[in-house]
C-alpha cells in the first residue's frame, strides 16, 4: 500500500472515531506520540567479521546504542537486563554475544529461555536466517513437550544453542542432566526473554529453577553469564537480580526508531445513569475495529479471553467479509490453534492477505506479523506493560498508526481511562516474585536434591535449607550419610511439581458428555470456586455445567451446555491476625501488613449474565472450608470515625463493602498480578470476627438473630478491610501495598470521584444491588478523612 494514501486513511478514520467520540463523550484523550529517529552505533571491531557481513546482509548496516552497550557489558563479563519497548531489536542483544562467541569457541552452549513455544518458534526462525548468511555449523534446536524423542539424543550431544522454556527445563533437562554433560560442561550463556512474564507464583518458581540450573551447571565446572530482557517496568533490576541473585547491570536507553502514533483512550458511554450502567464494551470494539478495517487499515484487536475472541471474529467477519472474495480476510489467533493454523495467519498477516485479525494476549509478545496500521484492545489488559507491548503490534517501524483502548467498567479499566496522564508517565507497576516462598522452595529443594545430593552448610541459592533437609529426611525422601544429604524416595520430584501453582494437589475436570475424558485440570485454591456443583466452566470458549464435584478424588464430571450467563461463587473468608510486621498510623485509622490466616467457605454461587454483568439468580452451597497462612494488608478504620459517618448502621456496612471493592480492583494497578491474586475481606479489629458477603444465602437472618453479628452494628465496631495474597506464604503483593497505601487510596478515591453513577455501579463501588444503599457516598467519605482530603 501506498505509505502516503495509507496515512491520509488512517487520518480519516481518527476523525471518523472522534466524532463518534465527540457525540457522546466517550473519548478521554487522543495523545500524539511524535516520531523518535533512531541512535545509532557502528559494529565493535572485536565482533567476528562473518557474523559482522551475516547481519548486514540481513539488513542490520550498524548497531542502536542499546544494542552496543548491551555488546560491551557482555564483553566485561557482567550480567544485564534489556529494558527497551516493543520491536527496539532487544534479540540482537543476546544473539550477538551468543553468536559471536560460538564463532570464537564452538565447543561453546547457551540456553534460550522463553515463555511460551509461540515465541519459541519465531526467535528459532529469527537465528536460522542469520545462521544460514552465516555458512558455518552453528547447530540450534528447540527442545520442548512437543519434540520427538529420536530426535532428543542428537539434541543433546549436538546443540549449540538451546531453545527451551522453563516448564521443560524444570522437568525434561535439570533432572536428566548426566545426559546432558556437554550443554552444562560449557555453558556460557543463558538467556531468560520477556523477564516480565515470570511473575506471582511462575516466576517464584522459575527463580528456584534457575537457582538449580546454577546448581548443576557449578557442578561441571561452569558459570554462565546471564542476559534478560523485559517490558517497561518499574523494577527492572530488583526483578532481575532476585531471579537469578546475582548483580545485573540495566541497559534502558532505547536507540531504535519509532513512527508517529496516535494513542485514543474510549469508554463506552453510560445508558443508564443512575446505576452506571455503560454499553458493552466489546461491542465498541466492534464498531471502532470496523471504522479501521473498512478504510483498508490492518488492524490487531485484543480480546481477553478465548471465548470473546471467538465472539468478536464473528461480529467482525459479519462487518467485513461481505462477499466471497472476502472469505479469510478477519482471522482468529489463540492458543489451542493448531501451530501449523497459527503460522499461516502469522505469514497472513506478514503478507498483507490477512486485513484483520482477533488474538488473544498470543500476539502480545514478539512474534513476526509485520507491520500494522492499527492495535484495538477490547479491555484493559491488566497492566501498563501488557498494554504498551500490545499497543507496540501497531506501527512497529515508521510511519503512522494508531492503538485505541476500549475501557470495560471494571474500576481499574475506569482508573486508566480517566487518569491518561498516570498511564503516559514513568511506569508506575512492579513485577513481584517471592522465591522464598516455603511451599515453593520446598517443592525446589527436593528437585535438586534429586538432582544432586546436598552437603551439610550447602545454600540453596542464598537460603539456609538445613531444617528443610531434616524434614525431607523425616519423610523418608532424604538419608543423611558421610556429610551429604541423598534423595531415597522412589518419587520422581519435578514431574508432581507444576511451576503455575504452588500446591500439586490439583483438581482434574472429567467431560462425560460422550465418552469421559480430562479436558482440564484446576489448582486446588482455584477448584472450589470454579468447579463446585451447578458451576458453568469455560474451557477454550466451550461452556461445561459441574454435574458432581467429587473432593475426595479431586475430580469434577462436567457436561457441555449453552447458557448466556457464567458463576461466581459466593465465599465466606474468617480472617485472623497472626503477627503484625509493620503498622503505620493514618488520620483516623491506621494501616498494617503482617501474617494471617485465612479460612475461606463457599457457601453460594451467583449467575451473572454475559455482557449486561446483572445477576440472573443464585444458589447455597456447603464445600469444605479452605485454609492457609498467608500475608495480608489491612486498612483500619477509627471507631470514633466509624460512628460519626452521618449514615444508618446498614449503609455505614454497605460502605465497607464498597471500599473494600473498589480497593480489590485497583490494587492490580500497582502490583502487576491478576484480580484472583489477591483476596479480600471485612473483619472486626477488637473480636477478629469477619462481616458476612452481603451475597451470603440467609445473610438477613444472620446478622440480626446471632449475637455474634450484632457486634457489626455497634458503636466499638472497628472495620478492618484486609487484602491478603491468595496463595499461601505469599507471594510478595500485601508489602507492597503496605509501601503504597497513600497512592492506592488515592487512586479509590479519584476513581469514586470520576465515576458518573449515582449510587454505585460495576465503574466504583460496585452495583447497588451488591455493595447496596449508600455504598458510594460512605466509602467516599471514609477516604476523604483517611486522606484528610475537603469534600
Amino acid at each position: 500500500m501506498d505509505p502516503i494514501n495509507q496515512e491520509e486513511k488512517l487520518l480519516q478514520a481518527i476523525n471518523d472515531l472522534r466524532s463518534i467520540g465527540l457525540a457522546n463523550d466517550s473519548i478521554t484523550t487522543i495523545k500524539y506520540l511524535p516520531a523518535v529517529s533512531g541512535s545509532f552505533a557502528k559494529y565493535p571491531e572485536n565482533v567476528h567479521p562473518r557474523l559482522v557481513e551475516a547481519l548486514k546482509e540481513k539488513g542490520f548496516e550498524s548497531l542502536y546504542t542499546h544494542q552496543r552497550l548491551a555488546w560491551e557489558k557482555t564483553q566485561e563479563g557482567g550480567n544485564i537486563v534489556v529494558v527497551t519497548p516493543t520491536a527496539s531489536g532487544k534479540t540482537l542483544c543476546y544473539n550477538l554475544p551468543v553468536l559471536n562467541r560460538l564463532l570464537q569457541d564452538p565447543s561453546s552452549r547457551a540456553i534460550y529461555l522463553f515463555p511460551t513455544k509461540a515465541l519459541s518458534q519465531d526467535q528459532r526462525s529469527e537465528l536460522d536466517e542469520i545462521i544460514e548468511l552465516l555458512k558455518e555449523k552453528v547447530r540450534i534446536f528447540t527442545y520442548d513437550g512437543d519434540t520427538p524423542q529420536d530426535a532428543r539424543k542428537a539434541i543433546r550431544n549436538q546443540g549449540h544453542i538451546i531453545i527451551t522454556n522453563p516448564d521443560m527445563l524444570h522437568s525434561g533437562i535439570l533432572p536428566h542432566h548426566t545426559k546432558w554433560i556437554k550443554l552444562f560442561e560449557n555453558l556460557k550463556y543463558v538467556v531468560i526473554d520477556e523477564l516480565h512474564n515470570y511473575r506471582g507464583v511462575f516466576g517464584s518458581h522459575v527463580a528456584n529453577v534457575i537457582r538449580r540450573l546454577k546448581r548443576i551447571a557449578n557442578f561441571y565446572g561452569s558459570k554462565p553469564q546471564f542476559i534478560l530482557s523485559t517490558a517497561t517496568i518499574a523494577n527492572p533490576v530488583e526483578m532481575a537480580q532476585k531471579m537469578i541473585e546475582e548483580p545485573v547491570e540495566l541497559i534502558a536507553e532505547n536507540g531504535a526508531p519509532r513512527g508517529e502514533k496516535y494513542f485514543v483512550f474510549y469508554t463506552p458511554p453510560v445508558i443508564n445513569a443512575q446505576l452506571g450502567i455503560r454499553r458493552s464494551y466489546l461491542n465498541e470494539a466492534r464498531r471502532i475495529a470496523s471504522i479501521f478495517l473498512k478504510h483498508g487499515l490492518q488492524t490487531i484487536v485484543f480480546a481477553q479471553s478465548r471465548l470473546l475472541t471467538e465472539v468478536l471474529v464473528t461480529y467482525l467477519k459479519e462487518d467485513i467479509e461481505k462477499g466471497l472474495m472476502d472469505t479469510g480476510l478477519i482471522r482468529g489467533y489463540r492458543g489451542g490453534y493448531l501451530p501449523i493454523k497459527r503460522r499461516e495467519i502469522e505469514k497472513g498477516l506478514r503478507e498483507g492477505k490477512i486485513l484483520g485479525v482477533v488474538s488473544t494476549n498470543a500476539l502480545e509478545l514478539g512474534i513476526d506479523i509485520g507491520t500494522l496500521d492499527v492495535a484495538v484492545l477490547a479491555g484493559y489488559p491488566g497492566t501498563i506493560a501488557s498494554t504498551w507491548q500490545r499497543a507496540g503490534r501497531a506501527g512497529r517501524k515508521t510511519g503512522k498508526s494508531a492503538a485505541v483502548l476500549v475501557a470495560s467498567s471494571s474500576p481499574l479499566d475506569q482508573f486508566i481511562i480517566h487518569h491518561p496522564d498516570y498511564f503516559f508517565s514513568s511506569p508506575p507497576e512492579m513485577a513481584l516474585i517471592n522465591p522464598d516462598n516455603l511451599s515453593i522452595l520446598l517443592s525446589h529443594v527436593q528437585c535438586a536434591a534429586f538432582e544432586l545430593p546436598f552437603e551439610d552448610g550447602e545454600k540453596f541459592g542464598s537460603v539456609e535449607i538445613n531444617e528443610l533437609l531434616k524434614l525431607l529426611e523425616e519423610e523418608q525422601m532424604l538419608h543423611h550419610t558421610q556429610n551429604k544429604w541423598f534423595w531415597t524416595s522412589e518419587a520422581y520430584p519435578a514431574d508432581a511439581i507444576s511451576l503455575r501453582s504452588i500446591s500439586s494437589d490439583n483438581f482434574v475436570v472429567v467431560d462425560v458428555t460422550e465418552k469421559p475424558k480430562v479436558i482440564a485440570e484446576v489448582d486446588f485454591s482455584s477448584a472450589l470456586t470454579t468447579l463446585h456443583p451447578k458451576a458453568i466452566y469455560i474451557c477454550e470458549g466451550e461452556q461445561y455445567f459441574v454435574e458432581e464435584f467429587n473432593y475426595q478424588e479431586r475430580k469434577a464430571y462436567v457436561k457441555k451446555t449453552e447458557v448466556d450467563y457464567f458463576t461466581d461463587a459466593i465465599d465466606y473468608t474468617n480472617i485472623k491476625i497472626l503477627d503484625e510486621f509493620n503498622h503505620q498510623e493514618l488520620p483516623h485509622g491506621s494501616v498494617s501488613h503482617g501474617e494471617v490466616h485465612v479460612a475461606t467457605q463457599v457457601v453460594g454461587f451467583k449467575k451473572i449474565k454475559f455482557h449486561t454483568m446483572e445477576n440472573v439468580g443464585s444458589g447455597e452451597l456447603q464445600l469444605p472450608q479452605n485454609e492457609m497462612s498467608t500475608t495480608g494488608f489491612w486498612l483500619t478504620i477509627s471507631p470514633e470515625l466509624y460512628r460519626t459517618l452521618p449514615f444508618t448502621a446498614e449503609q455505614r456496612l454497605n460502605g465497607l463493602f464498597g471500599l473494600s471493592y473498589v480497593l480489590h480492583h485497583v490494587a492490580p494497578l500497582f502490583l502487576m498480578c491478576d484480580l484472583h491474586d489477591l483476596g479480600v475481606a471485612i473483619g472486626d479489629n477488637f473480636s477478629g470476627d469477619s462481616v458476612p458477603p452481603r451475597g451470603l444465602p440467609g445473610r438477613q437472618k444472620y446478622m440480626t438473630d446471632s449475637e455474634r453479628f450484632k457486634k457489626f452494628f455497634s458503636p466499638d465496631f472497628s472495620p478492618n478491610i484486609f487484602l491478603y495474597d491468595n496463595f499461601p506464604g505469599g507471594i510478595g503483593l500485601s508489602p507492597v501495598l503496605f509501601e503504597l497505601q497513600k497512592t492506592l487510596l488515592e487512586a479509590c478515591l479519584k476513581t469514586i470521584e470520576a465515576c458518573p453513577c449515582e449510587a454505585g455501579c460495576p465503574s466504583c463501588v460496585g452495583p447497588v444491588m451488591e455493595s447496596g444503599e449508600k455504598a458510594k457516598p460512605v466509602a467516599e467519605m471514609i477516604l476523604r478523612k483517611l486522606l484528610l482530603t475537603p469534600a
